[in-house]
């Protein structure tokens, strides 16, 4: 039966397929015809194929999530389990990563594009700017309308796509790497005891409460006053980086919130952006007088995403970085960089302008300079005996070794961590300052604490590694 049922999907799968194809060929054939002979009255026709062609689509993305929904059925509880979770891994990452890159390389352009306009010199009356540019070899001549051309182009591309790929890549990676395995990487008992349906909710729902209490402030008028909205943003993200770090482990925290402003993100597109694109576009086409506030309005949507690229970005690689999530005060940490680097976004898109700022840049940098003065570790730690490999072995193979080895016993890993193994003691030394840092000064290994090392255990290890520095 489950083989019947994975050989439909795969049938269905092929079938949708080849008709994306079919539907992208014909609409193009429509496309032209209609300018040829110009019935207008096939627009509708037009229209009703590329709803048609959106649902094929959506057809097809729930498809593949039913294959893979089977594929993971078939191997649960075997060894492939955990391989197909790490390729899942893989193959989610690059694409989030892609996708990631094509979004925002289309908002620094286009802002560094709206700063960067000559509006003065030899602009044409239908136009609201002009930049000559070089790239690659070629030199490129572009125009901004004011409000629409005359004739709306047939060949008219869209940034949408970008921002839909690298939230749905962006989600699907939260739930291979957090959800999926929520005891070991999302919930911290420590912190806040909570079941695995308890913690994916609060982190979805926090993703919906974000989007409205964002959108209310822009459609309430907030967004025209720019000081008010950027302390009305900063007491927001305040709140909720301070309301993820007392619900997840501080690690899902931080991608937690850089999830909740890519969400925000990506629904500014879906639902702000590229309405008000459609409609200019539509009204265009009809030959009806263009509300001037669409354009506004979305462009100010835009703006807004341009300024959450940066702390998105942070968040991305800080996994990496546990001197920074692995602070007793976590969020704050997260809002400083987060202020910071949206400072520094600020003063390059005034500099864009061909605006001066005195003090945005220095006081940006100061706020980072901040974050990584409170997070550093102490300059004169305190004294400790001498304490041999002897005493610190026991704790490395009672409390690390389940991961960290050649072959993990952990129910989590079937691989050590980042290839790190302490399975001899040359393997341990040659760790010691990894160890100092996850170990004893972040306190962010064993991962959630999860084999539950003492206070006393780190502090042997500490002064384990103080004698070696002597």
């Amino acid at each position: 039966m489950f083989v019947a049922f994975f050989c439909l999907l795969l049938a269905a799968f092929t079938l949708l397929t080849r008709m994306t194809y079919s539907m992208a060929l014909a609409i193009r054939r429509e496309q032209a015809r209609i300018e040829e002979e110009g019935e207008e009255a096939n627009l509708y026709r037009l229209a009703k194929m590329e709803e048609s062609q959106q649902w094929t689509y959506v057809g097809l993305v729930t498809v593949i999530v039913a294959l893979l929904l089977c594929g993971y059925m078939a191997v649960l509880g075997t060894p492939w389990e955990r391989h197909l979770m790490e390729w899942l891994n893989i193959v989610v990452r690059v694409m989030h990563m892609t996708f990631g890159i094509a979004w925002i390389g289309a908002s620094f352009y286009f802002v560094f594009l709206e700063n960067a306009l000559n509006r003065t010199k030899d602009v044409r009356e239908e136009l609201a700017g002009n930049l000559w540019a070089i790239h690659g070899g070629g030199f490129y001549y572009l125009e901004k309308y004011k409000i629409a051309p005359a004739k709306i182009p047939k060949d008219l591309h869209w940034f949408k796509y970008e921002a839909y790929f690298t939230w749905v890549s962006g989600m699907s990676l939260l739930f291979v790497v957090y959800y999926f395995n929520a005891s070991a990487f999302l919930i911290d008992k420590q912190v806040c005891d909570l079941t695995v349906g308890q913690a994916i909710g609060t982190g979805i729902g926090s993703f919906v409460a974000a989007w409205i209490l964002y959108d209310t402030a822009c459609k309430k008028g907030l967004a025209r006053n720019g000081l008010l909205f950027s302390i009305l943003g900063l007491g927001l993200s305040a709140a909720f980086a301070y309301g993820y770090t007392h619900v997840f482990s501080a690690r899902a925290a931080y991608i937690h919130f850089g999830a909740m402003l890519g969400s925000i993100m990506a629904a500014n597109v879906f639902f702000n952006i590229i309405p008000a694109q459609k409609a200019m576009v539509q009204a265009a086409k009809e030959g009806r007088p263009l509300d001037p506030m669409l354009g506004k309005n979305a462009a100010l949507r835009s703006l807004h995403n341009n300024y959450f690229t940066l702390p998105v970005l942070f968040v991305m690689v800080s996994n990496h970085f546990p001197g920074t999530f692995g602070h007793e005060y976590p969020w704050l940490v997260l809002l400083l960089i987060s202020a910071g680097v949206a400072g520094v976004k600020h003063y390059l898109n005034l500099r864009e302008k061909g605006q001066l700022s005195v003090w945005v840049l220095p006081i940006s940098v100061l706020i980072l300079l901040c974050a990584a003065y409170v997070t550093a570790p102490p300059l004169h730690p305190e004294a400790c005996g001498k304490v041999s490999f002897a005493q610190i072995q026991p704790i490395i193979a009672k409390r690390c070794t389940s991961c960290h080895s050649a072959k993990p016993s952990d129910d989590t890993w079937t691989a050590p961590p980042n290839g790190v193994v302490y399975d001899t003691p040359d393997d341990v030394v040659k760790m010691k300052d990894k160890i100092m840092e996850r170990v004893v000064l972040t306190q962010t290994m064993p991962q959630n604490n999860k084999t539950g090392m003492t206070p006393e255990e780190r502090e042997l290890i500490r002064c384990w590694v103080a004698g070696l520095s002597q």
